[in-house]
C-alpha cells in the first residue's frame, strides 16, 4: 500500500501546523525547513497558495495524489459546496473515523490498525485504509485486538474530543458513524476553497 514515508517534522514545519500529531521539532524550530527557511520572505505565486493548500489536506490525512483527485472528481458531481464535501468524504474514511473514534494516537496509526485487520465495520474486517463509510456504519476493535496496547493506550491514555458526527460505546469499543460533519464541525485548518480554485483551472 503506498503512503508518504518521510520525515513528519519537516511537513509540519513546511505548514506551521503540527499535522502528524505533537511535535517537538516545530515548536523548537517555528520557521520552514531548509538552509533559507528563516529568512524565506518572496511573495508566493497565486498557484503556489493553492498548491499548498493542497498538499497541506493531502498530508493531514495521509492520501495520495491519485486517490486525492478521485475524491475531488467524486466531490465535484455531487449537488452543494465542494470544497465542504471533499472534507466530509476524507473524514468519512476508515483510518480517519478510527483516528477520530480514538482508537489510535494518529491517523498513521490508525491507518496500521486497519491494514493489520485489527478493525471491523458492521461486524466484518475491513483492511482497507481508505474504505468509505456511510451514515449508520458501525466501527468496532476485533476481540482479541481490544487488548493491544496502542488501543488500551490510546483510549485510556488520551483525552476524547466529542465529534458530534460520531457516536462511541466504550463498552463494545465501536463507535457508529452518524452523519457527514458540517464544515464548522471539522477542527482542522485547512482551505478548501483553494482546493477547488485549483483544480478548476
Amino acid at each position: 500500500m503506498a503512503r508518504y514515508t518521510g520525515p513528519t517534522s519537516k511537513i509540519a514545519r513546511k505548514f506551521n501546523d503540527p499535522i502528524f500529531g505533537a511535535c517537538k521539532e516545530l515548536k523548537k524550530k517555528n520557521y520552514p525547513p531548509g538552509q533559507h527557511g528563516k529568512n524565506r520572505r518572496r511573495k508566493q505565486s497565486e498557484y503556489a497558495v493553492q498548491l499548498a493548500a493542497k498538499q497541506k489536506a493531502k498530508y493531514t490525512y495521509g492520501v495520495l495524489e491519485k486517490q486525492f483527485r478521485n475524491l475531488y472528481k467524486k466531490a465535484s458531481s455531487k449537488p452543494g459546496i465542494t470544497g465542504t464535501i471533499l472534507l466530509q468524504l476524507l473524514e468519512a474514511r476508515l483510518d480517519n473515523t478510527v483516528y477520530r473514534l480514538g482508537l489510535a494516537p494518529t491517523r498513521r496509526a490508525a491507518r496500521q490498525l486497519v491494514s493489520h485487520k485489527h478493525i471491523t465495520v458492521n461486524g466484518s474486517i475491513v483492511n482497507i485504509p481508505s474504505f468509505s463509510l456511510k451514515v449508520g456504519d458501525i466501527v468496532s476493535v476485533k476481540g482479541k485486538s481490544q487488548a493491544l496496547k496502542v488501543v488500551q493506550e490510546s483510549v485510556s491514555g488520551r483525552q476524547r474530543s466529542a465529534y458530534p458526527w460520531l457516536e462511541w460505546d466504550s463498552d463494545k469499543f465501536a463507535g457508529k458513524f452518524l452523519t457527514y460533519p458540517e464544515r464548522d464541525e471539522i477542527p482542522e485548518n485547512l482551505q478548501e476553497q483553494l482546493i477547488v480554485e485549483l483544480y478548476s483551472k
